[in-house]
C-alpha cells in the first residue's frame, strides 16, 4: 500500500493528483485515533461519522473540479474551546454551560468548512486554556506521542498531539501566554501564533480578552501558511480583529538578503537541556547556509513583558470568571483555581499599568524590527518534563517550576506574529524546537524562515 501523505501541503497536491482520497486520509486519521487516543487524550469529542461524510463530499466536489484550496478533503482537529455546531463546546471543564456557542461555529471554524476542511473531532486542553490537568476532574489526561509518561504541553494539547500522532494533519489551538507554541514544541510539530488582531478570537472561550490568538498547529511551515491563508481577515464579531488577509509568500529555501536577530539573553537559564545550546547553534548555522544575515540581538522589556502577561491574563480572566467562581470554587480545577486567584490579588491600577508598559514596549520591539527581519531563539529550554516530575506530594499537577524554561508569554504581551519548529533533540531524545518571531503583521518574513529551515 502506498504511504500517506504526512504534511497538509503533500496531502493537497496528492488528492489533486489522485492518488489518494480525502476518504482515504479520514479513515487513516480515524485509525491512528483508535489506535492511540485512549492513551494520548487527544480528543473529547470524536466527529468520526460527520468526518467520513465530510470527506466523501470533498472527494466527490475534487472529482467534478470543484476545488476549494488546499485545505479541501484533509483532517483537522480543533481545540475544545472553540464553537462548532456538530457539538458541545466544554473548554474541558465542568463550569461552562453546556449551551454556550451551542448551534454555531466560531469564524475559524465556519472558514475551515467553507474552505472543505474534514473536521475529526474537538481537542482536549486544560481547563479554560489555562493551568494543568487535574486528575480529580472528569476528562481525559492529555499525554505526549514521544513519550506518553510526559505532558504534551499545554493548553492546546489535544491539537499538539493529535497532529504528532498523525491524528489529523493540522489543527487549531489558541495562544494566550504559549498555548499553540508549547504544544508545538514538546510534540515535535509546527505552531503559529499569528498577529493579534490578525485572526478573529470570537466563538472562542475568552482566556484573556487582550492577548488570545487562535491560530495553527501543523507538520511544517508551509502547513501553517496555508491554514493562516483560511482564517485571516476580518470579521465584525471581533472588534479587535483588523482587515489584514494573509496570502502565504514564495517559498523558494532562499533567505538571501534576510537579517535575523539572534536572541540569547534569557534563553539558556540555569536547567537547560544539555544539548539545547548545540542544537541552537546548529539551527542558526542552517539559516546563514540558507543565505540570511546573523546579528545578535536582545529583547527589550523582557521581564516586564512577562509579568505583564501574567497580570494582564490573571486580570481578564477573572473578569470573565469571577461570578461562576464565587458559588462553583470546587468545580475548577485546582491550576486554575490558581490562576484566578492571582487575578483577584492584582489591583485596577496594576493592570493600567501592565497595559501601558505594554505599549511602551510594543513600540520598542518595532523599533528593533527596523533593523532585523525576524527574530531566532529557543522556544523551550528543555524536552517535554514527565508527569511524575510536575507531581507534587499531594498529587497536584504543577508546572510553576517550568516557567524560567518557558519563552513564550513575551511575545503574547508585544502581540508580534511568532513560529515554532523543531530543530533538534535533548540528550534524552526529546523534542527541541526553534522560535522565529516578526514585527506586526509580518508572518510571511518569519514563515518564510522557517520553511527553509525544514527544507
Amino acid at each position: 500500500m502506498t504511504e500517506l501523505p504526512q504534511t497538509l501541503t503533500d496531502a493537497a497536491q496528492a488528492l489533486r493528483q489522485s492518488t489518494v482520497t480525502s476518504v482515504r486520509l479520514t479513515e487513516a486519521a480515524i485509525a491512528a485515533a483508535d489506535a492511540s487516543d485512549a492513551v494520548l487524550g487527544t480528543y473529547l469529542t470524536r466527529f468520526d461519522e460527520y468526518a467520513l461524510e465530510r470527506a466523501a463530499a470533498a472527494d466527490a466536489e475534487l472529482a467534478r473540479g470543484v476545488d476549494r484550496g488546499l485545505l479541501h478533503g484533509i483532517p483537522f482537529g480543533v481545540k475544545d474551546i472553540l464553537a462548532m455546531a456538530e457539538g458541545p463546546t466544554t473548554a474541558q471543564s465542568l463550569v461552562l454551560d453546556r449551551a454556550w456557542g451551542a448551534g454555531r461555529d466560531a469564524p475559524s471554524v465556519a472558514r475551515l468548512k467553507a474552505a472543505g476542511a474534514v473536521i475529526t473531532g474537538k481537542t482536549t486542553t486544560m481547563e479554560f486554556a489555562v493551568g494543568m490537568p487535574d486528575p480529580a476532574k472528569p476528562f481525559p489526561i492529555p499525554r505526549n506521542p514521544w513519550n506518553p509518561d510526559t505532558w504534551p504541553g499545554g493548553s492546546s494539547s489535544g491539537t499538539g498531539s493529535g497532529v504528532a500522532a498523525g491524528m489529523f494533519l493540522a489543527g487549531l489551538g489558541t495562544d494566550t501566554a504559549g498555548s499553540i507554541r508549547i504544544p508545538a514544541a514538546f510534540c515535535g510539530v509546527s505552531g503559529l501564533m499569528p498577529t493579534f488582531g490578525r485572526v478573529p478570537k470570537s466563538g472562542c472561550v475568552p482566556l484573556g480578552y487582550s492577548l488570545d490568538h487562535v491560530g495553527p498547529l501543523a507538520r511544517s511551515a508551509r502547513d501553517c501558511a496555508a491554514v493562516l491563508e483560511v482564517i485571516a481577515g476580518p470579521h465584525a464579531s471581533d472588534p479587535d480583529c483588523v482587515d489584514a488577509p494573509f496570502s502565504p509568500p514564495e517559498f523558494d529555501g532562499d533567505l538571501t538578503g534576510m537579517r535575523i536577530g539572534v536572541v540569547r539573553e534569557h534563553h539558556f537559564p540555569q536547567g537547560s537541556d544539555p544539548a539545547l545550546e548545540g542544537v541552537f547553534d546548529a539551527a542558526v548555522a542552517v539559516l546563514t547556509a540558507r543565505g540570511a544575515t546573523v546579528v545578535e540581538v536582545a529583547l527589550p522589556y523582557w521581564q516586564e513583558m512577562i509579568t505583564a502577561d501574567l497580570i494582564t491574563m490573571g486580570c481578564e480572566a477573572l473578569a470573565y470568571h469571577r461570578t461562576d467562581l464565587s458559588g462553583r470554587w470546587n468545580d475548577y480545577f485546582v491550576a486554575t483555581r490558581a490562576m484566578l486567584a492571582l487575578g483577584a490579588q492584582v489591583s485596577g491600577a496594576d493592570y493600567v499599568q501592565a497595559q501601558r508598559v505594554r505599549r511602551v514596549a510594543q513600540d520598542a520591539i518595532g523599533r528593533l524590527f527596523s533593523t532585523v527581519d525576524v527574530i531566532a531563539c529557543p522556544a523551550i529550554s528543555v524536552g517535554a518534563p514527565s508527569y511524575e516530575s510536575l507531581t507534587g506530594p499531594e498529587g497536584q499537577i504543577d508546572v510553576a517550576g517550568l516557567f524560567q524554561l518557558i519563552h513564550t508569554p513575551y511575545w503574547d504581551s508585544v502581540g508580534n506574529p511568532v513560529l515554532v519548529v523543531p530543530m533538534g533533540f535533548t540528550a534524552g531524545g526529546l523534542p527541541l524546537s526553534l522560535q522565529l518571531a516578526g514585527p506586526a503583521f509580518g508572518e510571511s518574513a518569519l514563515l518564510r524562515a522557517g520553511d527553509a529551515f525544514q527544507q
